[in-house]
């Protein structure tokens, strides 16, 4: 039992975070000793970023099986580091972002391994604006922590702890006061509405959501937040059959699903088919560009349809790295209105810079009601892509930056992209080569009118990357 244990053990850190698997020896997954480290790592960071010794730290955690260890943990580290806490305890990831710019606060983290497994958790960091470390704040931060030379705090400046309890209220207070958010829309159109919320935070924050929104009729599956996932947390159609079957025998107007801490919003049609993850910020960039002609930003693996309706309502579109930082820079440097990932990730920026499930709920809701038409019809209005998933695994010591320039040169005459990886955007879709942080993999996204398509331009450049490499 133990050996199959350590083999699924894992510690990843990048620049946005700490991700592990609980349990298992010190430095191979997310261990007490390794939370410890971290969490000063940040902590010290963050006095030298700020300038100043007593920072103040929010702190949030979904409602995973490890989350009140690792908090009870992650608050008593700040405070020997010398730093105030504001526990906001159970929260979703955009309610602790914005918590951090109403407290004032230095930062937060977030204690969530959003739509990884129960086993999983994470510290995800943040600066004095609720958002994600930069690149090179990340990179800092790393180095502080490996160094562990530290001096911790005497007793008599020790940081103190405080807890409040409201900010998921306050979170839908600031969703309800958005310009382009109609609850009396909302209301009079009195739609049936279906969620899953994996028996996580999201079961305390959506329903309270919706009755905000004056939805009276709301059918929960799997809101109690007790951490024990009721299927795959992330919401992918192959995970989401429960939900599909019940909005068809129950006639629901909408499903929406959302992954643990709630930053991922897929929606799911009256006929019980899915909307698809890449249109959940489509749909909703297209409302509000009717109402707020502007610019978008996407990640470069999200679906082109984002860009047509940008185009279409005079807006310029831009392609951003993966990532939400990578995002977010993009959306500020372009000033972009809304934004996000084909993950089902909105980024309003008249709320907050993060990817934000109950403004997406809010927006999608408002433009049903004033549209008046089905969710399936709605999804019927936009451009039609399908998008290919396929990796390529990766032998040891393998040139992987050697093998996309080769490819850049075999595809020369096409537009080539290369902040990260490469994409190579062909006039009826394109493919995305990115290497994977976390895996031995190359990973090979493909958009065309349609599957066969889609997959036949990912077959072809793995194709090539497989002669190229000898595999």
């Amino acid at each position: 039992m133990n050996n199959k244990i350590n083999k699924n053990m894992s510690l990843v850190k990048s620049i946005s975070g700490i991700r592990g698997t609980i349990g298992g020896p010190v430095g191979d997954g997310l261990s007490p000793v390794d939370i410890v480290k971290f969490t000063t790592g940040y902590a010290f960071w963050l006095k030298k970023y700020r300038g100043k010794n007593n920072c103040k730290v929010v702190v949030g955690r979904d409602a995973r099986l490890s989350g009140p260890m690792v908090s009870r943990i992650v608050i008593g580290t700040l405070m020997g580091c010398g730093c105030d806490v504001v526990n906001i305890g159970l929260a979703t990831t955009p309610t602790t972002e914005l918590a951090v710019t109403m407290e004032g606060a230095d930062g937060g983290i977030i204690i969530t391994a959003s739509h990884n497994p129960k086993h999983w958790n994470a510290l995800k960091l943040l600066n004095e604006r609720g958002e994600f470390l930069s690149k090179n704040e990340g990179e800092e931060m790393l180095e502080m922590s490996e160094k562990g030379d530290v001096v911790y705090t005497e007793v008599d400046e020790l940081g103190v702890c405080e807890e409040k309890n409201d900010y998921i209220q306050k979170h839908i207070d600031a969703v309800l006061k958005l310009k382009l958010v109609d609850v009396e829309a909302i209301r009079k159109a009195n739609f049936k509405v279906a969620i899953d919320c994996v028996n996580s935070v999201g079961g305390i924050a959506i329903p309270a959501l919706l009755k905000a929104l004056g939805v009276e009729q709301v059918e929960c599956l799997n809101c109690d937040p007790t951490g024990r996932f009721a299927h795959n947390p992330e919401p992918l159609p192959e995970h989401l059959t429960e939900i599909a079957e019940h909005i068809r025998k129950n006639k629901a107007d909408v499903g929406f699903v959302v992954d643990p801490d709630v930053d991922r919003l897929a929606l799911i049609q009256e006929t019980g088919d899915m909307f698809g993850e890449e249109y959940t910020l489509v749909s909703v960039a297209d409302y509000v560009l009717r109402n707020t002609p502007g610019n978008t930003v996407s990640n470069l693996s999200s679906t082109r349809a984002l860009a047509d309706v940008t185009h279409a309502h005079g807006g310029e579109y831009n392609a951003a790295a993966v990532g939400e930082v990578n995002v977010v820079e993009k959306m500020k440097a372009t000033n972009a209105i809304i934004g996000g990932e084909g993950n089902g990730g909105v980024i309003y920026p008249e709320c907050h810079y993060g990817r934000d499930a109950l403004v997406g709920i809010a927006l999608f809701l408002t433009n049903l009601a004033k549209t008046g038409k089905k969710v399936s019809e709605l999804r019927a209005s936009y451009p039609n892509y399908c998008i290919s998933k396929n990796r390529i695994e990766l032998k040891p010591n393998m040139d992987t930056d050697g093998i996309f320039a080769v490819i850049k040169g075999c595809y020369k005459q096409f537009k080539i992209t290369d902040i990260d990886g490469v994409k190579i955007d062909f006039p009826q879709g394109w493919v995305h080569l990115r290497k994977s942080n976390t895996e031995p993999i190359i990973r090979v996204y493909s958009e065309a009118a349609t599957m066969e398509q889609a997959q036949n331009f990912a077959h072809a450049i793995m194709d090539e990357i497989k002669r190229i490499a000898n595999l």
